[in-house]
């Protein structure tokens, strides 16, 4: 029994920079509370959870899910920082931990108080595999929200400095758009 005892213990003895430490932090992007590291691989590697808020429905407020994490380098580390991208299994499988689900929780209800203080919280489980993953849908660019030709700016400026100077502009090669 005891021979038994200790080659379990022994097989189940793996180095430290060899599994992962599941630390689980708040890691900022923008402001307080939008984002959060888990390291769920051997060196430091993870997630970077980029936390999110709805409130499309008047007076609730309540998690978006991205579930396309950016990846995290150096999450044992004292200078943690994210880029590219992580797999959406990895997503799924980090979520599924209840401490990290804790965490987040945690994290979007603060995150809610900042940005809809006078919005009711309302706490949704994030998805845990790609069936329940929602295809967000976002408000289309407008027309007044893309920026103009360069060129077609430049052409505006000379033609205002040029009025304003009292001389006739010269003939513009792009067509005038109508108002």
């Amino acid at each position: 029994m005891a021979l038994l005892t200790t080659a379990a213990l022994l097989a189940s003895c793996v180095p430290a920079t060899d599994r992962a430490s599941w630390r689980i932090f708040p890691l900022q992007r923008r402001q307080p509370h939008d984002g959060l590291a888990v390291v769920n691989q051997p060196d430091g590697f993870g997630v970077h959870l980029w936390l999110e808020t709805d409130t499309r429905q008047r007076g609730v407020c309540r998690p978006r899910w991205l579930p396309d994490p950016p990846r995290l380098f150096n999450g044992n580390g004292s200078a943690p920082f994210s880029s590219g991208l992580a797999t959406r299994q990895e997503f799924f499988e980090v979520v599924a931990r209840g401490d990290v689900r804790r965490e987040l929780k945690r994290q979007l209800e603060a995150l809610c108080q900042a940005r809809a203080p006078r919005s009711r919280w309302e706490w949704t489980e994030p998805p845990r595999s790609a069936d329940q993953v929602k295809q967000e849908s976002f408000p289309m660019l407008q027309e007044e929200d893309l920026l103009p030709d360069p060129s077609e700016v430049r052409a505006r400026e000379e033609a205002l400095e040029q009025e304003a100077e009292g001389v006739a502009p010269a003939p513009s090669a792009a067509p005038e758009a109508a108002p």
